[in-house]
């Protein structure tokens, strides 16, 4: 019986990040559905867990992480003895973090925006958030050209944070046919050993 248990949603992409790294790393672990249409979340018994009310939520024995970046860490710190996944050496360290905090900002007011307005009816303006996206996009997709992976020359958990929303960008109407660099990243993303897919939502250009 695994010790790791994620408390997650299936179309959440913060909560298939960590899904993605676990698998990555070949860890044996438990999938927690939460019942977000239902308030689950909101619910002492998880407020207990996340006092914000949010998924992903990692268990590991005694452990209780909440934050998907800081999921990916932990388990990168915890379980990678190989040290790729968030490398040691400052300037590659540093590097994981500054795509960390894109995946925080620029990834989620952008493409994952996009995506709740087609799923859940999010009141933002789908226009400004559609033109954002491809601002980040364009930008990504030239930070891409010439490398395979994001910082180095294997995949790290920069990589991992940034995945997930950005391969389901097309279900928030974003659409990714013109990122040629984009494209074959995610299809190195999905070649990899242990690679899960997230959930298809037949939402936006995926309908």
């Amino acid at each position: 019986m695994s010790n790791i248990t994620l408390h997650r949603h299936p179309v959440s992409g913060h909560a298939h990040r960590a899904e993605l790294f676990l698998s990555l790393l070949g860890l044996d672990f438990t999938l927690q559905d939460v019942d977000l249409m239902k308030g689950a979340h909101k619910q002492p018994d998880f407020l207990a867990l996340n006092p914000f009310g949010q998924i992903p939520v990692l268990i590991d024995g005694d452990v209780t992480l909440f934050d998907s970046n800081a999921i990916l860490v932990y388990l990168a710190k915890t379980y990678d003895k190989s040290g790729q996944w968030l490398p040691e050496e400052p300037v590659a360290a540093a590097q994981v973090q500054q795509f960390l905090s894109m995946a925080a900002g620029l990834l989620a007011y952008g493409p994952a925006r996009a995506r709740l307005i087609t799923l859940f009816n999010a009141p933002y303006d789908a226009d400004a958030t559609i033109t954002q996206s491809h601002a980040f996009l364009t930008t990504f997709n030239a930070m891409l050209a010439g490398k395979e992976w994001l910082v180095g020359n294997h995949p790290t958990i920069a990589d991992v944070a940034h995945y997930s929303y950005i391969a389901k960008a097309p279900e928030g109407n974003v659409d990714l046919s013109e990122y040629s660099n984009i494209l074959d990243w995610l299809a190195r993303i999905e070649a990899l050993d242990g690679f899960v897919p997230m959930m298809v939502s037949k939402v936006g250009l995926v309908k």
